[in-house]
């Protein structure tokens, strides 16, 4: 890739390790300092829109949300200008963080961005079973873990289908979890737009207070970290939607196309020249084996959450 009109380099690109879809690097020059993202197009779960994600993020950095100047963007590659920060644990963040956040997505729904693409959600795939065969035929080595569990993830994919969504649908960032943020100064900052897009208001709020409420399993739940990220959506303007178990589909339903996604992958074998490497996909599918059953069963407690103020 010709990257010469971002300057002079002042040192190599360097691989910044760590990403579950695409892969970054960072590139110092004499203009300053790039985060350079390749795009994982081989095998995209979902179509990317890159001209309008780049329009949101512009409408997004001028109207002042804390996040990476977008630079450009084009089908294969994103170029944002380096941000400093600390990053996010996968651990409950400080109640005033969670406020922020909430204040942020108030912000980023208000925002007037025109955006072509309808909401719409693909068929949740049944195959379960049949993956688990293909998985224990090959020696995976979470085989017998996805077998054990192929009923509760048929009552999952069922869930998902089921599910409805109350609405309203908004445009937004549809992925802020401790993997996208940065912390500066104790406030965050929002990275990793690529998944932008329309999406049921429940869902988005939901997916960001739990995941920013909670250590790497679900036995540690803060509830005032999960009602800061509402108390600051609202004291921004924002309406929150009636509460119900649409407020954690869309986590389940993602983390769940994410396994499969993943399990393809393993079942390929094959170390892919773009995106994760495998051992990383192998990972990612014993994390969803292991966690995506005790999430769905802890649903009553989080529809409780939701009402417990």
């Amino acid at each position: 890739m010709d990257l010469s009109w971002l300057g002079t380099p002042i040192g190599p690109m360097v691989r910044v390790h760590g990403g579950f879809a695409n892969r970054l690097y960072r590139l110092d020059t004499d203009q300053g300092s790039f985060a350079v993202k390749e795009l994982n197009l081989a095998d995209r779960r979902a179509g990317y829109h890159a001209e309008d994600v780049f329009r949101l993020e512009r409408a997004a950095f001028a109207a002042g949300i804390a996040m990476p100047e977008p630079i450009a963007a084009s089908a294969g590659m994103l170029v944002h200008r380096w941000v400093e920060g600390e990053k996010v644990p996968e651990a409950p963040v400080p109640v005033a963080y969670a406020f922020e956040v909430g204040g942020i997505l108030a912000r980023l729904h208000a925002l007037d961005v025109a955006w072509p693409h309808v909401a719409s959600e693909e068929p949740t795939p049944g195959d379960w079973r049949e993956l688990a065969a293909r998985a224990a035929a090959t020696g995976q080595p979470w085989a017998g873990e996805l077998q054990a569990q192929v009923e509760t993830f048929l009552a999952i994919a069922r869930f998902v289908g089921a599910c409805e969504r109350p609405g309203p649908v908004v445009l937004t960032h549809r992925d802020i979890q401790p993997w996208n943020l940065l912390s500066r100064a104790g406030r965050p900052v929002v990275l990793d737009w690529e998944l932008a897009g329309m999406l049921d208001l429940s869902g988005e709020l939901g997916s960001t207070a739990l995941s920013i409420a909670k250590g790497p399993g679900f036995d540690d739940i803060r509830p005032e970290v999960f009602h800061a990220v509402l108390d600051g959506y609202a004291a921004a303007g924002g309406g929150l939607p009636p509460p119900g178990p649409s407020w954690f589909v869309f986590m389940i339903s993602g983390w769940l196309g994410f396994t499969r996604w993943n399990i393809l992958r393993c079942l390929a074998g094959v170390e892919a020249s773009t995106g994760p490497e495998l051992a990383l996909s192998h990972e990612s599918v014993r994390g969803g084996v292991r966690g995506l059953p005790v999430l769905f069963g802890r649903l009553p407690e989080l529809e409780e959450l939701l009402l417990r103020r």
